[in-house]
């Protein structure tokens, strides 16, 4: 396992097909997560998972909780897979020189972490804005003393009116707003992520050579995705909450991570770190089951025979 050759475009091909398939199954838990984070005190529209689900359907419609769906599904796909190729890549040249040792498995979560950020930050960026319009406009109807006065209501901007007005005022750092927490949330996932999947996945082997079962694969990648998620949540309550651009009036902004951390603590305690945690479980858990699987299946290396091969 250890020398074997990995076909690089096999495993983009492969992170590709499983971003799609996930995402499309939890996005909906993924907007009530966001929303949930976003939510501070003096501003609470929604009381759990549920409740945001039911009150953005009856809102906006079944729809609309596709919020930004289009840009996840659109960047999730060079996104998931970088993360997944660039650990496929990291294992298998640490792994040259002898065992893979559980330090090199960080190691090679913390290089995939690192890789995956260059696509991840941007397409959060937009995804959150999208997400939260339905909340904030929400807000508007329902809490009108949140919303700072003379406030005129907008139509939600698309994903390109958003690119473009960041890229007018910002430039290219306005789509890496956050970059610093984004790194500070999913270094720490993969770190934690792939080496656990890994082990528990050879525990399931029934061939210490072979591939482990589907179902063997679903089921690490749940448990593995799911323990990430929840370690790293109030990093990732930091990062919604900074890349979020439009806020009520009686909630806060922040300048900076330290900043976010210092005024979350002084208003809302240490309990708002863990806002959204069932949420975000709940959507990788599932969300990497599937990458696992699609990705064991050999999906891509399935495609790529097709190709015609080269001769020497």
């Amino acid at each position: 396992m250890a020398d074997k050759q990995i076909s690089l475009p096999a495993k983009l091909i492969n992170g590709g097909i499983a971003g799609l398939i996930g995402v499309t199954c939890v996005f909906p838990i993924d907007l009530a997560k966001t929303r949930l984070q976003n939510q501070q005190n003096g501003s609470r529209l929604y009381t759990s998972m549920s409740d945001c689900l039911i009150k953005t359907i009856r809102s906006e419609g079944y729809f609309g909780m596709y919020r930004g769906a289009a840009v996840n599904l659109t960047l999730v796909t060079p996104e998931k897979a970088i993360k997944l190729a660039a650990n496929d890549f990291f294992r298998h040249h640490l792994s040259k020189d002898g065992k893979l040792t559980l330090f090199k498995e960080m190691l090679a979560g913390c290089g995939a972490g690192t890789c995956q950020v260059i696509v991840t930050t941007p397409m959060e960026m937009l995804k959150i804005q999208l997400q939260d319009a339905g909340r904030i406009a929400a807000q508007r109807k329902l809490m009108p003393e949140t919303v700072a006065a003379g406030t005129v209501e907008t139509k939600s901007p698309t994903a390109m009116q958003l690119t473009r007005q960041l890229l007018r005022e910002k430039g290219i750092a306005g789509l890496y707003k956050g970059l610093g927490a984004t790194l500070l949330r999913d270094v720490p996932f993969s770190i934690i992520y792939f080496p656990l999947f890994a082990n528990l996945n050879n525990f399931g082997k029934k061939d210490s050579d072979g591939p482990a079962p589907f179902y063997v694969s679903f089921i690490s990648g749940c448990l593995a995705g799911s323990t990430a998620a929840v370690a790293v949540n109030p990093v990732d309550v930091i990062k919604t909450r900074l890349q979020s651009l439009n806020r009520g009036s009686t909630e806060d902004t922040y300048s900076g991570v330290t900043d976010c951390i210092r005024k979350i603590m002084r208003n809302e305690g240490p309990s708002a770190f863990l806002k959204g945690a069932y949420c975000r479980a709940l959507v990788i858990a599932p969300l990497f089951g599937i990458a696992q699987v699609v990705y064991f299946l050999g999906v891509g290396e399935f495609i790529l025979s097709f190709l015609p091969k080269k001769h020497d």
